[in-house]
């Protein structure tokens, strides 16, 4: 992968910063972030264990308080993505 190729998962693009992770277009109305709290090791390998999962309204002119509109914690980051990709789903189906 070059350095300038994106990762996408499930049509939508999934990019990282530290120990968070952005999934979809910020173009559009909501984006999921996927903060990881804490890992493990599993064979080796660092893992994320528990991970904040976060429904984000993306638009400029909504109030700070009412940006979040779900929340929920995830042990994994599968799991925690798995609940983002749906949620972010259902809330763009509405918008569009």
């Amino acid at each position: 992968m070059a350095k300038n190729d994106i990762l996408m998962y499930k049509g939508r693009p999934l990019v990282r910063q530290g120990n968070t992770l952005y999934y979809g277009y910020m173009n559009e109305a909501y984006v999921v972030i996927l903060q990881v709290m804490s890992t493990r090791e599993l064979n080796g390998v660092e893992v994320a264990d528990r991970v904040i999962v976060q429904l984000v309204n993306t638009d400029p002119n909504v109030r700070t308080k009412e940006k979040i509109l779900k929340k929920a914690e995830r042990k994994g980051l599968y799991n925690a993505i798995d609940i983002g990709v749906i949620w972010l789903e259902r809330e763009l189906k509405k918008t569009a």
